[in-house]
Formats: C-alpha cells, structure tokens, sequence
C-alpha cells in the first residue's frame, strides 16, 4: 500500500476553458449582431476581444493576490468604488464625463478610452467585503447566538445598502438588482438562523407583493415611493407588451419576434430577419434565439451552468471561508444576471438592462466579470493543501 502525494494544479483550467468558449460565442453573436447598422461601421467584435484580452490581463494579476492580500485590500477597494458612485452623484448633468446616456448618469467618460461604469466594479469590490466580514464575524463569535445572527445581517445589510443607494439615484434599478441578489446569496451560506431570516424575508416578499398589486391596480399611489414614470411603462410593457408595443413594449415585442422566429435550429448563422435594438448588449440573447434556435440557446446555457458548478466545486474544495464565501457572492452575481437578462429577453420577467455576462458587448462589464473569475482562479492558485492516492 503506497500513498503518491500530488499537488492540485494551480490553475483551473475548465473554468479557463469555459470563459474561452463564452468568447468565442460572444464573438460570433456579437459579429452577426452589429450588422444591424444601428452604430454605423463600428467594428463592436474587435472592441469586445480587445476587452477580453484588457480582462485576462486583470484575471492574471488578481490571481497574484492571496487570502491575506485580498483580506488587506478590500475594504480600500469597496471605499473606492464607493467614491466613484459617490461623485457619480454629485456631478452636475453638464459635466461632459459624466453626462447622462439613455437617461441614467452612470459611466465616467474617459476621452480616447471610452466609459467606464463604477457601479459594475462596485459588485466584486462589495463581494469582497461581504466575504471578509462574515469570515471575520465566525471567527470572532465562535458561539452563536440569534444577538450575534443578527449582527451579522445588519453588516452584510449596511454593506449592500451603501452602494444600492447612489445606484438607485443615477437611476439603474438592474444593477441594484444584482448587490440584493449577492446578499441573499452570501446570507443564506453565512450560518444565520432561520428564526430570523424566515419572518425577515417572508415580509420582504409580502412588501414586493404588495408593491406589484398597487402598480398593476393602483399606479397612482407609487408616485409618493418616488417611482418614475419609464418604470411604470416597463411594468405595464412587460404585463401586457402587446398594448405597448410601439413604444415601450417595442424591444420585448421584436426580442420575442426573433426568439420564437428561430424555432428549433435557428435560421442560420448571419440570416437575421429581425430588426433588434441593442441586440449587440442587453439583448444579445434575441440575435443567438433567432440565428441558433433553441438548441444553440440551450448550449449556451450549459455553459453557464457549466460554469455555476466549476465555481461551486472551487468553493467546497477550498478549507478556507473566505474564499468559499467569494465563491458564493461570484455564484450569485453570475446567476442572477443570466436569470434576468434570458428571463427579460423571452418575457417572463420585466426588462432591467443587465447584460448577459461573458457574452454581451460591454467593456465595464466583461472586466469586472473577468475580475471575479480571477478571484475563483485565486482560490485555486493558493490552495496549499494536497490530494491523495493510493494503490496497492
């Protein structure tokens, strides 16, 4: 009986294979979707690469960081981010590089290098932060106590709520979206009892039912919770899109047109038919529906799934909470947005603007994304435990 020591690879790479796949889809979704003409000759796949290539770069050099490192920066990073979205804010409308696009005052317009989005940095910075309190948290109250639970939950709330107001205010109700989802996610693994969460979460559901019955009933009352008008239209366009259709139902509408016209196989690649706006980003979906069908829609899917159970087997071999923790805020921001931008794009749920990662046409977004797959890299990178096999 012999025992061979064998040290895990330092790198993951089906997950490196995964995001190459993703790539390579992205490119071929993204070619056929930019002949629409809707930005003129802009040659959007060669932009979404060179991001890609900016984006491994940034992998790499996150990998760099280990436990102790990461645990040291972010709370400078979160207090960073926090910055950016903070003079986001107070940024007057006439400011060039800060000026409004498709009604929201969220980028930072950099002159000869493009726009830069705070709030999707935000997300892994605020990860981070999540993971290292909550780590923190268990070691400093071994015992645990509904007292100490509740503690727990009132960081982790005050963390998210940070961010989630200033992102409100420029107004991008989708990404906000996304910080509420990163909670839920990192609260449900941090260990509270369910004598709290069950009555917390079962008011929250209630208040946002509540909330859906008085828009569809009784709109009016909604003006007085601050509720804008283009919300309003988004509600009822997703209710009831055939109504709205030339207006703001009209992308839900062609989105659907496009997805059903694809049928089983699709039509074929370059063969689009269907007039879609934004069909290089936030609707990419629609182009991959119409041109693939639902069989190439389904790979796609696996492969986020795919990706979903690399990051999740990543979090459970590690001995470390910290990284486990990043894990499951990276799980849970990856997921919620596949769910909302697949789920928007065929109706079942109202359209928020949240792209769909590794996929869609968007530098901020492809980078932060590549940034939280440095971080899952890392945990593998750094793991100093060894594997065992024996044979006789």
């Amino acid at each position: 009986m012999t025992s061979e020591k064998k040290p895990i690879p330092k790198l993951d790479y089906g997950i490196v294979l995964t995001i190459m796949l993703m790539m390579i889809a992205s490119a071929i979704v993204i070619y056929s979707a930019q002949t629409t003409g809707q930005y003129g000759g802009t040659n959007f796949v060669l932009q979404q690469l060179v991001w890609y290539g900016i984006g491994t770069a940034v992998a790499v050099f996150v990998i760099q960081f280990d436990s102790d490192q990461l645990r040291k920066v972010s709370w400078y990073l979160y207090g960073i981010g926090l910055l950016m979205l903070i003079i986001l804010f107070l940024a007057p409308e006439t400011w060039s590089f800060t000026k409004k696009t498709n009604g929201a005052q969220s980028w930072f317009f950099i002159p000869k290098a493009g726009a830069i989005q705070p709030s999707e940095f935000m997300k892994v910075f605020t990860i981070l932060v999540l993971a290292k309190v909550t780590a923190d948290h268990h070691v400093k109250f071994i015992r645990k106590t509904t007292k100490t639970d509740f503690w727990l939950l009132t960081k982790l709330g005050l963390i998210v709520v940070a961010p989630v107001v200033f992102i409100l205010k420029q107004p991008d109700l989708g990404t906000s979206l996304v910080f509420v989802a990163i909670f839920l996610g990192m609260v449900f693994v941090s260990g509270i009892t369910w004598k709290l969460l069950v009555p917390i979460f079962s008011a929250v559901s209630l208040l946002g039912g509540t909330v859906l019955y008085i828009a569809i009933n009784k709109p009016e009352l909604l003006k007085y919770f601050g509720v804008k008008p283009y919300q309003f239209k988004r509600i009822y366009s997703w209710l009831d899109p055939y109504t709205h259709q030339s207006d703001a139902g009209f992308q839900l509408m062609r989105s659907m047109l496009a997805i059903g016209s694809g049928q089983t196989s699709g039509k074929g690649f370059g063969n689009r038919e269907v007039y879609m706006p934004e069909s290089h980003s936030d609707f990419i979906f629609s182009t991959l529906g119409e041109e693939f069908g639902f069989i190439g829609g389904s790979i796609l899917v696996s492969l986020f799934f795919l990706l979903i159970y690399q990051i999740t087997r990543v979090g459970l071999d590690t001995k470390n909470p910290f990284y486990s923790y990043i894990c499951v805020g990276v799980i849970s921001m990856i997921t919620f947005h596949v769910f909302q931008n697949i789920g928007m794009t065929i109706g079942l749920l109202p359209i928020t603007g949240i792209p769909l990662p590794f996929i869609s046409y968007g530098g901020s977004s492809l980078l932060s994304n590549m940034m939280a797959i440095g971080l899952v890299l890392s945990v593998r990178y750094h793991y100093k435990k060894y594997m065992f096999s024996s044979s006789e």
